[in-house]
């Protein structure tokens, strides 16, 4: 299945505790909690383009699998992402980040820091 297209978030779970856990800023996490976030993947053989609207806020990251790249964060740390499958997969600032298309409408993205994790699913708009 091709990851192309675009996704609406329809619920998260554990958003508050785990944005608590990783630092955010309490102030940050009132505003963000009732976000439907806007997610746009267009891939291309093995490169991705993903742009995530969170309100007026915009994430754009774009990578190939398996070649290490900058993606935006606050470190602008480097990292490898891999696929397996309908999974991408990459760890940054210590937060383990895992991309499911669950099927062929269902957008499913974890991330996981020490034991603790926040899940998003996303449907095809």
């Amino acid at each position: 299945m091709s990851f192309s297209g675009k996704y609406q978030m329809e619920s998260h779970d554990n958003f508050e505790s785990f944005m608590e856990a990783v630092g955010l800023p309490d102030e940050l996490i009132q505003e963000g909690k009732d976000i439907k976030s806007i997610s746009e993947i267009e891939e291309t053989g093995d490169h991705f383009k993903v742009t995530v609207t969170m309100g007026t806020k915009i994430l754009t990251n774009s990578f190939t699998i398996g070649q290490e790249t900058e993606l935006e964060s606050p470190t602008g740390e480097k990292s490898v992402v891999m696929r397996e499958g309908n999974k991408l997969t990459t760890i940054l600032n210590g937060i383990e980040y895992v991309t499911e298309l669950t099927d062929a409408n269902t957008l499913v993205n974890t991330m996981t820091l020490s034991g603790m994790s926040y899940k998003r699913t996303s449907k095809r708009m």
